[in-house]
């Protein structure tokens, strides 16, 4: 089992940045795969961000080039930096943690943090 909780979320203006955080209760060494999805109201959730063990990183094309994704080892902590946010990054964003299972993988996921970007 693991657990995953957000925070940093919070209301800001557009052009603004915010710094996401999701503590790990494990170490993230033992997990495969962070991502960061985010579910803005009447839409489906989508993929953000994720970074892979070996550090391999991937992008929604929405964000690429304002948000980095990263992560502490030490601190079992990987990280969201939003810059130039726009309205349309107001969302739920959730942390998820992927870990490799036998055959299958093993899906855990955080509560989430609100965003919101006043324009």
């Amino acid at each position: 089992q693991v657990q995953l909780v957000e925070s940093g979320g919070g209301l800001v203006q557009a052009g603004e940045s915010l710094r996401l955080s999701c503590a790990a209760s494990k170490s993230i060494f033992s997990i495969n795969a962070m991502a960061w999805y985010r579910q803005a109201p009447g839409k489906q959730r989508e993929l953000v961000a994720a970074i892979a063990g070996g550090g391999v990183t991937h992008y929604a094309d929405s964000v690429k080039g304002r948000f980095t994704i990263s992560k502490d080892n030490a601190k079992n902590t990987v990280y969201l930096q939003m810059n130039s946010l726009k309205p349309e990054d107001t969302a739920v964003y959730y942390c998820k943690g992927t870990i490799v299972v036998g055959p299958g993988v093993r899906d855990y996921w955080g509560q989430g943090t609100q965003v919101t970007v006043s324009s």
